[in-house]
């Protein structure tokens, strides 16, 4: 029989970077009384694990250059990411923030989930 909270303490022992969630919300404009689209944290500051999944894919056009990368974030299973959700991942390494869209989250496993991402850039 697995020990889920062990074998969760032992994942969670990987996550050396810090995750920010993100997601569009409907915010009323107390002047103009408008609803607007905007973005808010629902999440600040959670431990995860970012992985690489694929090497980046290049989009070159005479007018700009888009790089495409996918990666995969390990993170808490009771943290509800929702697909389009806005990821900015702080790498403990070098302190550098990448920021990500999540994609369809994978149902999440007892001890932790994951979450492909995809980051679109220009070079």
């Amino acid at each position: 029989m697995i020990n889920y909270r062990r074998h969760r303490r032992e994942i969670e022992r990987m996550y050396e970077d810090r995750a920010t969630i993100s997601r569009h919300a409907p915010v009323k404009d107390p002047d103009t009384k408008e609803t607007k689209q905007v973005l808010q944290p629902v999440y600040e500051d959670k431990p995860c694990k970012l992985s690489q999944t694929g090497l980046p894919r290049n989009g070159q056009s005479e007018a700009q250059n888009d790089i495409r990368f996918d990666a995969k974030l390990f993170i808490a299973p009771e943290l509800e990411i929702k697909q389009g959700d806005i990821i900015a991942v702080t790498r403990a390494a070098t302190g550098q923030v990448e920021t990500f869209s999540a994609g369809k989250p994978f149902p999440p496993y007892s001890s932790h989930q994951e979450v492909y991402l995809t980051a679109k850039e220009w070079a």
